[in-house]
């Protein structure tokens, strides 16, 4: 029980920091919890050392019996740094230090490691998840606190859960430790908010093909007001992807829209290209003039600004990884979900269907 915290060598507190990161298409870990499971992605090609440092302790088996050992309110959750196995209080084997490599910033949803005031190269085994934005504080510390994965799906109800724990007072050792069904007196196991980790295997790509039936609405789920709305040319010389990519809010769009990247009014952009398999890689387009309520609609869509790659795993869900040329609007790697039926995808993929152009 905790009584044997008392036991524990002594620790250097660490300070928590992270920001947004996007990414490629990397591995993918499920974080198992009592509270819920939620899916984290690698950002392997934006801090490839972290990433295998992170993994390292996952794959040796570091992490077993760990726990978040610390609840910020509207700031972060950390973990990573102690275990509880067989009643007794540890600390989770930590390997050399490893290079910071700050490179995205901690947005919420974000995971990043933990390290050493005034040492950015200080980092181990402790991570955090940004609960909130934090990016004008972690950012601009200690060389800036290394962004290496996000949370991703509906996984920030989970997290969220459990930053919403009552948390107890450890003296010199947890101030704020997150505890369940807690109140009064030694800490068990059963209060603590363990962490499992498990690497999901990858589903290869051959598994899953385009077809027509992938056209229709899409939508971001973790943004709100984002979607795309694609067209597949699927015959015996073309295979070709199209997208309508597009932005929306309750507000009208202004009289300068077209004005610039990063803006925060309505926007959209088209894209098209091949695809193979399950993947399409599409030149992305901002064109102008579409304004509705303007007499004169005649869209210019102009010169490529960026490239976008459109992965779809099944008939229902898929990732797209932008890269734009101008360095107003951050590349990144977002979830989508369809939201009409896939019954026409799925019968073409069962063979129940053959469609022709």
């Amino acid at each position: 029980m905790i009584q044997n915290f008392s036991s524990v060598r002594s620790y250097l507190p660490v300070v928590l920091l992270a920001l947004l990161p996007i990414y490629a298409f990397a591995t993918n870990v499920m974080v198992q919890t009592p509270l819920g499971d939620f899916e984290i992605e690698l950002l392997d090609d934006v801090a490839p050392g972290t990433v295998e440092n992170f993994l390292n302790y996952v794959n040796d088996g570091d992490y077993a019996g760990s726990f978040i050992h610390r609840s910020e309110n509207n700031f972060v959750l950390q973990g990573g740094g102690f275990n509880f196995i067989n009643d007794e209080l540890g600390n989770v084997p930590r390997d050399a230090p490893i290079a910071n490599e700050f490179n995205l910033s901690n947005t919420r949803g974000t995971l990043a490691m933990a390290k050493t005031a005034d040492n950015p190269n200080s980092a181990t085994s402790e991570w955090f998840i940004n609960l909130t934005d934090n990016s004008a504080n972690l950012d601009v510390q200690n060389g800036g606190f290394t962004v290496f994965a996000r949370v991703v799906g509906d996984g920030m109800a989970v997290v969220d859960a459990i930053a919403a724990l009552p948390v107890a007072n450890v003296p010199n050792l947890f101030p704020v430790l997150p505890v369940i069904d807690f109140s009064g007196g030694l800490i068990t196991a059963e209060n603590l908010v363990f962490t499992n980790f498990e690497v999901i295997p990858e589903t290869p790509a051959s598994d899953f093909t385009i077809n027509l039936g992938m056209a229709g609405s899409w939508f971001n789920p973790e943004t709100n007001g984002q979607g795309w709305v694609f067209d597949v040319v699927d015959n015996d010389t073309t295979q070709l992807l199209a997208a309508a990519w597009f932005t929306f809010s309750s507000n009208p769009p202004g009289a300068d829209d077209n004005n610039g990247f990063g803006s925060l009014q309505q926007r959209w952009f088209s894209a098209s290209g091949p695809f193979t398999g399950n993947t399409a890689e599409l030149q992305i387009f901002s064109p102008s003039n579409g304004v509705f309520n303007d007499s004169n609609f005649l869209v210019d869509r102009g010169q490529p600004v960026g490239t976008m790659t459109v992965s779809f795993f099944d008939c229902s869900t898929g990732q797209i990884a932008f890269d734009f040329d101008s360095p107003d609007v951050a590349n990144a790697t977002v979830d989508i979900r369809r939201i009409a039926s896939s019954a026409l995808c799925q019968a073409i993929v069962d063979g129940q269907l053959t469609l022709t152009e």
